[in-house]
């Protein structure tokens, strides 16, 4: 039995937050395993030392240049040198006989993440970062991907609804040389997601040095036909990262390296270091689309415009919300997704307000882009109706308790620590099931709750019943310290009796430290 719930204008994770706009440097922050740390010397005044870790339930009340220019033939430049936001390129694949054929190489490379400084990175057909793929509903694809980095990694399709051995899981692993090729039927409708390593112990360090990139995902729909679609002109991607580096601009990733001293942590809007830029982009169009991710590894991004004026949201991670909502700010934790459209004919600066999500990380409020209209079209209204989204009603759900905890320095799901395939807890269910699951935060720490293979709607939130954009559908989403979120899903389409899925936290160093369990969808 279902009932529909069209979302309030208004928005439960829409937020306004103090407007200040460069916040200074702070010093002494916590760690979440006992041990304090000094903060860094800094580069500019938008290079912060972050505050308190997670706060706990208690505390929480034509476009910029292409992304070929981020680097030259060495790949050793991180910034488009007029100051334009970056654009990565688009791949829309090769057709043939009824297949889209993408090509990615994961490489190693060298570029710019402090200015002036080089450090060692990675990307895909690049040295920092990855192409836009473009995919189409109801299309097969075909991704060649190529490992050229010396080492094992994985690509996962970061909330795409696959099947279980094409998601690019730990099982997915591929070692140097090899060419894994993953093909299926594109069933999502049209939303943003992305991809990134997704290998046991070393997700974190793959995606900080730049192996990630976005996915669009576009469908044949009036509500999509209505909206921006031209790709870096009025449907922009932005790709942010909040990163640790030292002075000598070695990017870290585990728990060793945060805890070391002469950190930075530098804000990057697509690949571009924004610590001492605000970057640029002309608007050709009166309305555009921006597509934001969060592909920091653990710290919290609030997105919002300089001016205090409201974002026009029109989808969360998993796609379109029912109607359009004005908000105040968009908060991502680490992997989640966001759109918004602005209609714009005066400039407005987008901000950035980084929160620290881990023993340390980036704080204050950056602003990173300013988008100035040079367009005298005036478009239609935006579409009242954006989707139907039918509310669950749980009551016949089968439901389950999934509790993130600790361990020492090891992280845990449901007490097990998931660094191995034979230690992680497996979670056994089988196609079709609908299912309610409460997800219990038993530590004070911060944690970004993704689940793989399907997407599922909040039902409660710290006890509470979602509201406004909290209505939509997710994959990621924001477990508080001490805190709960109850989520219901059903798993359709898939079963695989040798491949499973992951559910685990996407702060990547509690994933790498264990925080993840497997999911098995079997045929019932």
């Amino acid at each position: 039995m279902t009932h529909t719930t069209d979302p309030a204008p208004d928005s439960g994770r829409a937020e306004q937050q103090g407007k200040g706009v460069h916040a200074r440097r702070e010093r002494g922050v916590k760690s979440e395993h006992g041990k304090g740390s000094r903060g860094g010397k800094g580069l500019h005044r938008r290079t912060f030392l972050g505050g308190m870790a997670g706060a706990g339930l208690a505390s929480v009340g034509v476009a910029g240049a292409l992304f070929s220019l981020l680097t030259d033939g060495n790949g050793n430049r991180a910034a488009a040198a007029d100051g334009t936001l970056p654009v990565p390129e688009l791949l829309e694949g090769t057709a043939s006989d009824g297949v889209h054929t993408f090509t990615l190489e994961a490489r190693t490379g060298t570029a710019e993440v402090l200015g002036g400084v080089t450090s060692t990175t990675a990307g895909y057909n690049g040295a920092f970062l990855g192409p836009t793929m473009k995919w189409t509903t109801g299309d097969t694809v075909l991704v060649n991907i190529t490992n050229s980095l010396g080492d094992d990694t994985t690509v996962h399709f970061h909330g795409a609804h696959v099947p279980a051995e094409m998601d690019g899981g730990p099982q997915n692993a591929f070692a140097d040389g090899e060419t894994w090729s993953p093909t299926f039927e594109v069933l999502d409708e049209a939303k943003t997601l992305w991809y990134h390593p997704h290998a046991l112990g070393t997700t974190a360090e793959q995606v900080v040095h730049g192996l990630a990139g976005m996915i669009i995902v576009d469908d044949a729909s009036t509500v999509s036909d209505a909206l921006p679609t031209e790709y870096g002109v009025d449907d922009v991607p932005l790709v942010l990262q909040c990163l640790a580096v030292d002075d000598e601009g070695d990017i870290k990733y585990d728990l060793t390296g945060y805890l070391g001293g002469d950190l930075n942590f530098p804000l990057l809007c697509n690949g571009a270091n924004v610590d001492d830029t605000t970057l640029g982009f002309t608007a050709t169009r009166t309305r555009t689309r921006f597509r934001v991710l969060n592909a920091s590894p653990s710290d919290i991004l609030t997105v919002q415009r300089g001016d205090g004026g409201t974002l026009t949201q029109i989808a969360t991670d998993q796609g379109y919300l029912t109607e359009p909502a004005e908000v105040t700010g968009i908060r991502l934790v680490a992997g989640a997704r966001a759109e918004f459209v602005l209609d714009l004919s005066d400039a407005v600066t987008l901000q950035a307000i980084v929160t620290t999500g881990w023993v340390r990380g980036g704080s204050g409020t950056y602003d990173f882009l300013t988008v100035t209209p040079d367009a005298s079209d005036s478009p239609d209204d935006l579409p009242g109706t954006l989707a139907t989204i039918t509310r669950y009603d749980t009551a016949d759900f089968a439901a389950r308790t999934i509790t993130l905890g600790q361990s020492g320095l090891n992280m845990t799901v449901n007490g097990s620590v998931g660094t191995t395939m034979a230690a992680m807890a497996t979670i056994m269910t089988t196609l079709d099931a609908e299912e309610v699951w409460t997800i219990v935060n038993s530590t004070q720490l911060e944690h970004s709750f993704h689940l793989h293979d399907v997407p599922f709607q909040l039902v409660e939130i710290n006890g509470e019943e979602p509201a406004g954009v909290d209505l939509g559908w997710f994959d990621t989403y924001e477990v508080v310290g001490g805190g709960s979120i109850k989520i219901a899903m059903k798993f359709s389409d898939f079963a695989d009796d040798t491949y499973m899925y992951m559910l685990h936290c996407h702060l990547l160093q509690h994933e790498d430290e264990g925080m993840m369990a497997s999911l098995m969808v079997m045929e019932s």
